[in-house]
């Protein structure tokens, strides 16, 4: 009996050690915190036991009426988006940056991961611009490729030179030299598509992105 109850505090002070061990690691930086960014944001302040030591949030806009899951954790109109995520970052180290990403100040663009995403209008060529910094100073990338659905969609994460050929995200990014190195999350859902954005998607999606950032994490010093 002695025995064993040594051998338990032996096992047990290695568990100690390796809990200690397993503490948060790496920049990651967020380039668009809208409705699907924000959530991103949210399950990376989150993670337990690991995940990011640093997230810096990128965005210029602020809070408005239909902004509804900002205001459901507290947001307050006219305030920036990326106020809220540094208000709920608990123990994490929330840097919120509040301009948006253009070609003049893409040396803001820092850390161990960089995720774009950013919506509305033709985001490509500053999506491209973005992945291409973010390869220069060491970074590893992922945006998204497509994140309608109603529920039913796989989403899916591939490298970029795994697409398929009718996805054109894919293919538009290709064409501003994006070809290898980057992660593409998509629901293969489309704003020529029927569907529409719905917020249990968004979840998953977020859900998904959050893991690939994890993953790309894991070898980080």
């Amino acid at each position: 009996m002695k025995e064993n109850k040594n051998k338990y505090h032996e096992e047990s002070g290695d568990i100690v050690e390796i809990e200690n061990n397993k503490i948060p690691r790496g920049h990651v930086t967020l380039v668009g915190l809208g409705r699907l960014g924000i959530r991103t944001g949210i399950n990376l302040t989150q993670v337990h036991r690991g995940g990011p030591l640093r997230i810096t949030a990128i965005d210029s806009q602020k809070i408005s009426e239909g902004d509804l899951i900002f205001r459901m954790r507290g947001g307050e109109n006219g305030r920036y988006k990326v106020d809220l995520l540094h208000d709920l970052r608990g123990i994490k180290e929330v840097e919120p940056i509040r301009e948006d990403i253009n070609q003049e100040n893409l040396d803001l663009l820092e850390g161990d991961v960089v995720c774009v995403e950013i919506a509305g209008g033709n985001t490509i060529p500053i999506t491209a611009a973005i992945i291409k910094q973010a390869h220069k100073i060491g970074a590893r990338t992922i945006s998204t490729a497509g994140v309608f659905g109603i529920g039913e969609e796989e989403i899916r994460a591939m490298d970029i030179s795994q697409a398929p050929q009718d996805n054109p995200v894919a293919n538009e990014l290709k064409q501003q030299g994006i070809n290898s190195d980057h992660t593409l999350v998509t629901t293969g859902k489309f704003i020529r598509d029927w569907e529409p954005v719905t917020p249990y998607v968004l979840d998953e999606v977020a859900g998904k992105i959050t893991m690939e950032i994890l993953k790309l994490l894991r070898d980080v010093k």
